[in-house]
């Protein structure tokens, strides 16, 4: 089915409300989800609400967790969300870093063991929207999905990186990716619409090549593939090492588990105190100009962030798809906090 965009946000603050959030959160949650849907990162929206639910009532996920700020120097903020919703998390932990950063130029962020704090770019469009640079690693190491270069078995997580930059009058350019070919979500999205992934993304639980994208669902499970071979790979394990090991943070150890953990250690930058916003400014839009100037292949070529802002005014007008598996998925999570399914895309 196609879902207006309010209405799949009413509905999932209406989960969250009856699983016990306070307002703000689920307003944060349930915006943030479907953002990620909106731009076409379904991995990273509503279909994450039954995990979601189910990670409550294991007490691996915190309701109503206020972040705790652990050290504050300044130009350095070292906080802990306490495995609270993530989307609350990196937020309010963002806001910090924006205020510290408007004030003297720069802050460092760090953001030690929260629960899963969804689609990274969100956080560098947070950044870029006050009109600062952001640059974010981020591990998770409490489920390894990803092997090694050269390895047959998943020892690292998906370890996202972004990065945005703000643009006068426009649109920021925003860099978002996994250091795996596919997120962990991407994969759950193609195994629920019954579709392979590409070849070279993924082996099965021997180390041998697959498209089935059940085999990182199984036991045992297999493994994605890191992007880039030994490239990816190695920014996974920077990432490792910068959000996790670097801030006393979880980092992977081998124990299975079923939590989404997030670090994050984010750099924020105004180009004020460095060369210049009015410099900055025209160097940015000289070099956008110049690299989307490129006409032999006859393609139009995108800057970062593009393809989702293209495919959020699509999914506005026309509504976001949810493909069956993932709505029943839904209607299951709600039905367990007293939900009635039936009513949910009705909620007030």
């Amino acid at each position: 089915m196609n879902i207006q965009a309010d209405t799949l946000e009413r509905a999932v603050r209406a989960i969250f409300r009856a699983a016990g959030s306070q307002p703000r959160e689920c307003e944060l949650a349930a915006r943030h989800l479907v953002e990620a849907n909106l731009r076409g990162h379904d991995s990273h929206g509503v279909g994450m609400l039954p995990g979601y639910m189910a990670a409550i009532r294991a007490g691996d996920l915190r309701l109503n967790a206020i972040l705790k700020v652990d050290r504050d120097d300044g130009h350095l903020l070292v906080c802990d969300g306490g495995q609270g919703v993530g989307q609350v998390m990196a937020h309010d932990a963002m806001r910090l870093g924006i205020e510290r950063a408007t004030a003297n130029g720069t802050t460092i962020v760090a953001l030690r063991d929260s629960y899963h704090i969804g689609r990274i770019g969100h956080w560098a469009e947070q950044c870029a929207e006050a009109g600062l640079v952001s640059i974010h690693f981020v591990n998770v190491p409490a489920h390894a999905a990803v092997a090694p270069f050269l390895g047959g078995q998943a020892r690292l997580g998906t370890n996202p990186f972004a990065a945005g930059f703000p643009r006068s009058g426009g649109v920021p350019i925003i860099v978002d990716f996994a250091t795996s070919r596919w997120a962990v979500g991407k994969v759950r999205v193609a195994w629920k619409k019954g579709e392979q992934a590409p070849p070279g993304y993924l082996l099965d639980a021997k180390g041998e090549p697959t498209t089935d994208p059940a085999t990182i669902f199984s036991t045992p499970a297999g493994a994605l593939l890191p992007f880039g071979e030994h490239k990816g790979y190695g920014l996974a394990l920077a990432c490792e090492l910068l959000a996790g090991a670097l801030l006393g943070g979880f980092t992977q150890t081998g124990a299975p588990s079923k939590r989404i953990t997030n670090s994050m250690l984010s750099v924020i930058l105004s180009p004020d105190a460095l060369g210049g916003r009015a410099a900055f400014e025209s160097r940015l839009e000289s070099l956008a100009g110049w690299v989307t100037s490129e006409k032999l292949t006859g393609r139009r070529v995108l800057l970062p962030g593009d393809p989702e802002r293209e495919r959020r005014a699509t999914n506005l007008r026309d509504g976001i798809h949810i493909d069956e598996s993932t709505w029943d998925e839904i209607c299951a999570a709600a039905k367990s906090v007293g939900v009635d399914d039936r009513t949910l895309v009705d909620q007030p």
